[in-house]
């Protein structure tokens, strides 16, 4: 059963350059805008293409009951200065094992700009020092490296390769996992690196 202390309301993380926040029903539109994008949908597992409106209100619609389940939480990522979305980030909860899978997405546009990465560290801090988690985890595509290099900057250790682990659009693909346990996150911490 899950932990009903482990999150009380849904946060609002700030960064230098992001605001993690809920996503509303209003997200769903440039959401979809994000999504419908081939390049976008073929760096991740689960989101089909085409991407429509009904499809970005469907998975919007479940984050409250995510959330209240104290099974996931999926934060919109915004462009602080603008308020402007450009992507999505979650933690999907084990708390059974006092841990979370993270995955993330960011719209073309805001490639390459540092955005998932800053959201990312700002996530792993959260996690570790609000929610008390004692891992975080991610797995990513091998034909990713973009999302393997966000997740070696924000000090995620590789942690094994899996074989022909995931199937996307009928072909196989390797996956490269990463992990981050509680106690080397407030190591990196005391020695000035997160």
């Amino acid at each position: 059963m899950p932990n009903a202390d482990l999150i009380f309301e849904f946060p609002e993380i700030k960064t230098s350059r992001t605001i993690l926040r809920a996503f509303l029903i209003s997200d769903a539109e440039p959401v979809k805008l994000l999504l419908d994008d081939k390049a976008v949908a073929a760096t991740t597992l689960n989101i089909p293409h085409p991407y429509t409106t009904e499809d970005a209100q469907t998975w919007i619609e479940k984050h409250n009951q995510q959330f209240e389940k104290r099974t996931s939480i999926v934060f919109a990522i915004c462009k602080r200065s603008d308020l402007t979305l450009i992507g999505a980030i979650e933690l999907h909860l084990f708390t059974r094992h006092n841990n979370a899978k993270i995955g993330y997405w960011i719209g073309r546009n805001h490639w390459n700009q540092g955005f998932c990465t800053e959201a990312l560290k700002a996530l792993i801090s959260y996690s570790f020092e609000t929610m008390n988690l004692n891992k975080v985890y991610a797995s990513v595509s091998t034909i990713n490296p973009a999302s393997k290099r966000v997740l070696e900057k924000a000090n995620m250790v590789h942690e094994g390769h899996r074989k022909q682990h995931i199937k996307k659009w009928g072909a196989f693909y390797d996956t490269d996992d990463f992990g981050l346990l509680r106690n080397h996150y407030f190591d990196l911490v005391e020695n000035g690196e997160y």
